[in-house]
């Protein structure tokens, strides 16, 4: 009888595991993108004040934090003050924080522009919160998460790719952080150094694709 219990459980454990990695392998999207010392082409996105950015428009940069994220996500929720101390830090010393939301509205609502704008007011983004308007930016990139992590660096004209992953090693707690990535690599470029730990996995919520 214990034997049955136990087996009708592990089958439980197993159907429950199964179902919840189906739906996780729905959810991603299917994307290729940059591989760290290739070439980011520059874009034009709206801001929330309405406004084109592109990266071309940042004329002393010496590089960016490109940061793909969105307003529902609970991992970028616990990333949103993390994110505004990484342009606090850097934006000074030429390597400004640029944040793309990637979602599709329809899908997430709460990722909505005006939702957007709504929460980068409450919140006091001190960077620009671009919305990746017909999702053609996310894939050239190879963003999978929010939030998922670029550090790119200037070089003779062009945006050379030099990290791609999180933005450190505990989401849930700063003050448990014990590796600091997208740290590490905006300051080894700042002192023309190679980036050590040039790619890591991003963990965050799927981006959300049209249907």
């Amino acid at each position: 009888m214990t034997a049955l219990i136990v087996g009708l459980g592990l089958l439980s454990f197993t159907a429950k595991d199964q179902d919840k990695n189906t739906n996780q392998k729905e959810n991603v999207p299917v994307v290729k993108g940059y591989e760290v010392g290739d070439e980011a082409v520059d874009f034009k996105l709206k801001n929330i004040d309405g406004k084109m950015v592109s990266l071309s428009d940042f004329k002393s940069a010496k590089g960016f934090i490109v940061i793909f994220t969105c307003n529902h996500c609970p991992y970028a929720k616990k990333y949103e003050d993390r994110i505004i101390e990484l342009d606090k830090k850097y934006k000074a010393q030429g390597y400004p924080v640029i944040a793309i939301n990637p979602n599709d509205p329809n899908v997430q609502p709460e990722d909505g522009y005006q939702q957007m704008i709504e929460r980068a007011k409450q919140k006091g983004f001190t960077f620009p919160y671009l919305v990746d308007d017909g999702q053609k930016i996310y894939p050239q990139y190879g963003a999978t998460k929010t939030p998922h992590v670029f550090v790119l660096k200037k070089e003779n004209g062009k945006n050379i790719v030099k990290y791609i992953g999180a933005i450190d090693n505990n989401y849930d707690n700063p003050n448990d952080v014990s590796e600091y990535y997208a740290q590490d690599a905006v300051n080894a470029l700042i002192k023309g150094e190679p980036v050590k730990m040039t790619k890591t996995v991003a963990i965050g919520c799927t981006i959300k694709v049209k249907k």
